[in-house]
This record gives structure tokens, C-alpha cells and sequence, in this order.
């Protein structure tokens, strides 16, 4: 399944639209990771305990888009957004995109591969 951020796959059609699909979720770091933190930004830098509860919530937010597009029939995600907010003391984190159903264009030999497949050969 392609998940982009394009409103178009290269060497695609899309056949049809089912709608706009989302993952959401609301993270808070814990106690020791916060406490952690906290030492850390007197020093300045980054904060890898913060750094790690963002890239694991946005991969749980993209992977519960993909299952409702894939619920809904799609093969494809084009126009995906990340998007958060603070709620209190804790984070939303939501993608977003639209589900569509695609199918390759024939002849088409274009840069976009499905992963997996070998290059198509050059004429």
C-alpha cells in the first residue's frame, strides 16, 4: 500500500476516493522520562526521551490511518498530513490523508515502483 503525501502516484490512476481516513492518539511521557528530561534542558539540546514518544506516536497514528483505509477497501493513502496539539499536560498526534483505490497506468514506465517489484526495463 502507498502512503504519500502527494495528491498523485506517479504511474497510478485513481480508479476511486474513499474518503478521508485518520489515526489518532494522546501521549504523555512518564514519570522517568520526564524527570530525565527536565535534567536535560538545563544543558539545552535535544531531549531523546521526548524525541522517542513523538516518532513512536506518529508510526501508531499512521499505522491505525492505513488499517481504516485498508478497512474501507483502499490500496493507497495520497495527501497524508501529520498534524498535533497539547490537551492539558499531554499530546494528540493524528495523520490524515484520503483512502483511494489506484491502479497502474499501462506502459507507464515512470520512477514509481511498488516495493518489491524490479524496475521496469527501459526502451
Amino acid at each position: 500500500m502507498f502512503v504519500v503525501t502527494t495528491n498523485e502516484v506517479p504511474g497510478y490512476r485513481v480508479t476511486q476516493v474513499m474518503g478521508e481516513v485518520m489515526g489518532l492518539t494522546v501521549r504523555s511521557a512518564n514519570f522517568g522520562q520526564n524527570f530525565t528530561a527536565g535534567f536535560r534542558s538545563l544543558g539545552g539540546g535535544e531531549m531523546p526521551e521526548y524525541t522517542k514518544v513523538i516518532y513512536e506516536s506518529r508510526w501508531e497514528v499512521m499505522n491505525r490511518m492505513w488499517a481504516e483505509a485498508q478497512g474501507r477497501g483502499a490500496n493507497a493513502v495520497i495527501a497524508m498530513r501529520f498534524d498535533s496539539g497539547s490537551i492539558g499536560n499531554f499530546t494528540e498526534f493524528c495523520a490524515y490523508g484520503t483512502a483511494v483505490v489506484i491502479e497502474p497506468i499501462p506502459g507507464y514506465h515512470g520512477g514509481t515502483q511498488q516495493p518489491g517489484q524490479p524496475a521496469a526495463p527501459q526502451a
